[in-house]
C-alpha cells in the first residue's frame, strides 16, 4: 500500500493510506442501456507559454492519449467544449486543430475493431462543440448587425465540426446574449442553424454557474420562461435535434424537461451534482450523459453503465453514487473552475506530465481544495496507480510549501512536518 502526508486542517500533516483502485472493468461489448460522453479536457505542452491570453499550445500525445483511454471504456468523448476550456484559455485556432485531430483519432479507433465499439460510428465516439468564441462579445451590439455576426460565427464553426465528421454540440454563445433583444432572436438564430445542419445536433444550455456571461439565455432570466422558448425551438425541428445537454444543476427542472421533450430527443444530463439519480431515472425515463465529471470518473462510470446493461440497476446506481461526493466537490462554487480539478485528477493518474492548464487555469483552485479532490478520488477508487498518485501528491504539497516527504511507507508514524 502507498501513503502520503496530507494537511489535516489543524496545521499539521497526517498520514493518509491510499485505498487502491476500484474493481473497474472495460466492456467487452458496446454499452447499450445509456448513451454517454465524457467531456474531455486538454493537456498543455509543458514548455508552452500557458499564461492568461497566450495562444494555446497543446501536448497532442497526452491530449489524444487521454481520449483513447476514455474510448477503451466504451464511452464517447465530448470535445472542444467548456471542459476543454472554451472561452477560458483554448483559442479558436487550437480548437479547430483539436476537433480535427480528435475526430481522426476516433475514426482510427473504430478501424481497429474493438469489440466494445462494434457497430458504432464516429459520431457515437466524438461530439464537438460549435460556438461563437472567435468573436469578442464586447464588440457585439444588440440588433441586426450583431445577430448576423453571431450567425456567421456559428456557421464557420459548424463547417469545421461537420467537416471533420463529428457530432455537433451547438454551444451557448456569449455573443448571442449581447446581440439578442429577446426570445424571438434566439429562435431566429437557432432555427436557421438547425435548418442548415447535415445531421441532428445536441443543443447545449449552460447555466450561469458554469459561465456568468450567459445570464438571460433563451431571452429570459426566469428559468420557466426560458424553458418554454427552448421547448418551442425543439418542437419546431425535432428531427434536427439528437438531444439536449442541460447544465443547470437542478435535478427537478431536468426531470420536468425530460418528460416534455418530443419522442426521440434525448436528454444528456450535464448535472455534475445530481447525475446518479438522473442517469438512473425515475422508473419511466432516464437521462443519458454528457458530463465533465465523467472525464474524472470514466472507469467507474463505464462500469456502472455495464451494470445497467447486465440488469443490475441497484449496483449501477451504487457505483455512480460512490463518486457523487467527488463530483460535488470538483464542481463546487465557483463552478467554472471545475476544469482545474479534472486536470489535477488527470495528472495524478499519469495522463499528463505536469499539473498545468492552458491560460494558467491550474491556479483556479486552492491547495486545500485539491487536497480534498485527492482524498475523495482515493475514497472512490479513482486513483488508479496509488504509488504514482501518492508520489505526485507529495511533490505537489512540497512545491506548495508544506514540506511533505516524497513518499511515506504505509504504517509509518509520520506526523507534523
Amino acid at each position: 500500500m502507498s501513503a502520503v502526508l496530507l494537511p489535516d486542517g489543524s496545521g499539521s500533516l497526517a498520514e493518509h493510506v491510499l485505498s487502491g483502485p476500484g474493481a473497474w472493468t472495460r466492456p467487452q461489448a458496446p454499452i447499450s442501456s445509456r448513451k454517454a460522453y465524457a467531456a474531455a479536457h486538454v493537456v498543455p505542452h509543458a514548455l508552452g507559454d500557458n499564461t492568461p491570453g497566450a495562444p494555446a499550445r497543446l501536448d497532442w500525445d497526452a491530449t489524444l492519449g487521454f481520449r483513447h483511454d476514455v474510448w477503451s471504456y466504451g464511452l464517447g468523448v465530448a470535445d472542444a467544449m467548456d471542459t476543454a476550456q472554451r472561452g477560458m484559455g483554448l483559442d479558436w485556432a487550437a480548437t479547430q486543430e483539436l476537433i480535427r485531430r480528435s475526430t481522426a483519432e476516433a475514426a482510427s479507433v473504430l478501424s481497429a475493431g474493438a469489440p466494445a465499439l462494434a457497430g458504432r460510428t464516429v459520431r457515437d465516439l466524438i461530439a464537438c462543440g460549435a460556438g461563437t468564441d472567435q468573436l469578442d462579445p464586447a464588440g457585439i451590439a444588440p440588433g441586426e448587425a450583431g445577430l448576423q455576426a453571431v450567425e456567421a460565427a456559428y456557421r464557420e464553426q459548424l463547417a469545421v465540426v461537420e467537416g471533420a465528421g463529428a457530432k455537433v454540440v451547438l454551444m451557448a454563445s456569449r455573443a448571442l446574449v449581447r446581440a439578442a433583444r429577446g426570445a424571438e432572436d434566439y429562435l431566429r438564430v437557432y432555427t436557421g442553424l438547425l435548418d442548415e445542419v447535415r445531421h441532428p445536433v445536441v443543443l447545449h444550455w449552460l447555466g450561469t454557474m458554469f459561465d456568468p456571461a450567459l445570464g438571460g439565455y433563451w431571452g429570459s432570466d426566469d428559468v420557466g420562461t426560458a424553458t418554454e422558448t427552448f421547448l418551442e425551438l425543439i418542437r419546431s425541428r425535432p428531427e434536427k435535434v439528437d438531444g439536449v445537454k442541460v447544465s443547470l444543476l437542478d435535478a427537478e427542472h431536468e426531470t420536468r424537461l425530460r418528460a416534455a421533450l418530443p419522442d426521440g430527443v434525448r436528454l444528456y444530463t450535464g448535472d455534475d451534482f445530481n447525475y446518479p439519480e438522473l442517469v438512473h431515472g425515475d422508473g419511466t425515463r432516464h437521462s443519458d450523459a454528457l458530463l465533465g465529471i465523467f472525464a474524472g470518473i470514466y472507469p467507474a462510470a463505464s462500469t456502472a453503465l455495464q451494470a445497467y446493461d447486465a440488469g443490475q440497476p441497484d449496483r449501477a446506481r451504487a457505483i455512480l453514487e460512490s463518486t457523487e461526493a467527488l463530483g460535488r466537490h470538483v464542481f463546487g462554487a465557483p463552478t467554472f473552475y471545475y476544469k482545474s480539478g479534472i486536470a489535477f485528477l488527470s495528472w495524478l493518474n499519469g495522463h499528463q506530465p505536469g499539473y498545468q492548464m492552458v491560460g494558467g487555469l491550474h491556479s483556479g483552485r486552492s491547495v486545500p481544495h485539491l487536497v480534498r479532490v485527492f482524498e475523495l478520488a482515493d475514497g472512490a477508487g479513482l486513483l488508479l496507480d496509488p504509488e504514482l498518485a501518492a508520489r505526485r501528491m507529495s511533490a505537489f504539497l512540497d512545491v506548495a510549501g508544506l514540506g511533505a516527504p516524497a513518499l511515506v511507507p504505509a504504517g509509518s508514524t509520520g506526523g507534523a512536518a
